[in-house]
């Protein structure tokens, strides 16, 4: 038989063929190596980015905080005298269930006992700590004045069925009797025709970020509290220009994330919170339930900052 004879050259052509392919498969190795490697490094340049971010982001809010609701808090341009005082004696607020809930809530402190009981309370100072209880002492003073707003505003609208059916009303639980019992019936506070415009005319301008309705529906406690301390601002002779600071000021004590949020989208903007325009923050665009969700879709919302619940 005869042998059958290779070719040199098909030899050469195989082990070239092999050559080839090793390092084909060494380059996709390599690569393969090599990519991983980048890969690594650009995600740990985004987490370290990322972190700075968030650094820089915790900074800014910490600077917000020490400016908008500084540790000693702000003393606010308004006195309270004695209306704790004819607030429990009147019924508005029983004293015995709202000591019963502070109770729960580690004790009323000896400066919110004077706000109750005193008859000579200077200006009013809000704090981080005390805002909550100033919000119930402000509901109270909101639900029970006998004002305008109370009887003749959209709280009377026929639609609703009757004012007793809202937050502001239903959810106060700490009054003598039913809340309605006090509704508008007190005379606490009494303006002249002037102060009653003025209270008014700003009532229509503030919102808070818990619903969509002005102070001048005071629907909610927060809408019932400010509505209290707007008249007890014009009643002092403030001007419109100083019950808007004033107003937003306790405003960012009731809702800190989100006034910290704002300040944030402001900053933003390249413009400080001291440069801001009051009136225009507590208005719809700011300040209501949906324009607060219009800021949110541009910075990222403040958390865990605190604010009052909507009840007592």
């Amino acid at each position: 038989m005869d042998k059958k004879i290779i070719s040199p050259k098909l030899n050469e052509k195989k082990y070239f063929f092999l050559w080839i392919l090793t390092l084909l498969i060494l380059v996709i190795v390599a690569g393969i190596g090599v990519f991983n490697i980048l890969k690594g490094k650009s995600s740990g340049t985004k987490s370290n980015t990322s972190e700075q971010a968030n650094s820089a982001d915790n900074s800014e809010i910490s600077e917000f905080k020490k400016a908008l609701l500084p540790a000693e808090g702000i003393i606010l341009p308004v006195r309270w005298n004695d209306l704790g005082k004819r607030l429990t004696e009147t019924g508005v607020i029983d004293e015995q269930k709202l000591i019963a809930i502070y109770d729960q809530r580690g004790g009323l402190s000896e400066e919110d006992k004077k706000l109750l009981y005193d008859s000579d309370n200077g200006n009013i100072i809000i704090t981080a700590q005390n805002s909550g209880f100033l919000l119930n002492l402000l509901w109270a003073l909101g639900l029970g004045n006998k004002n305008p707003v109370l009887e003749k505003g959209p709280m009377q609208d026929p639609k609703y069925k009757g004012a007793d059916r809202f937050a502001s009303t239903g959810g106060w639980s700490i009054a003598k009797g039913n809340a309605m019992d006090h509704y508008s019936k007190h005379k606490f506070i009494t303006l002249t025709p002037t102060q009653q415009e003025l209270v008014e005319k700003v009532s229509k301008n503030i919102y808070r970020p818990c619903c969509g309705n002005s102070t001048y529906f005071p629907d909610c406690n927060h809408g019932m509290a400010m509505l209290g301390f707007l008249q007890l601002m014009a009643s002092q002779g403030m001007a419109e220009e100083e019950m808007y600071k004033t107003a937003l000021t306790v405003n960012t004590f009731w809702f800190p994330d989100a006034y910290l949020t704002i300040a944030k989208y402001f900053q933003k903007k390249k413009v400080a919170w001291e440069d801001v325009n009051p009136k225009n923050v507590l208005g719809l665009e700011y300040s209501s339930a949906s324009g607060y969700k219009q800021v949110m879709t541009e910075v990222n919302p403040v958390q865990s900052q605190g604010g009052k619940r909507c009840g007592v």
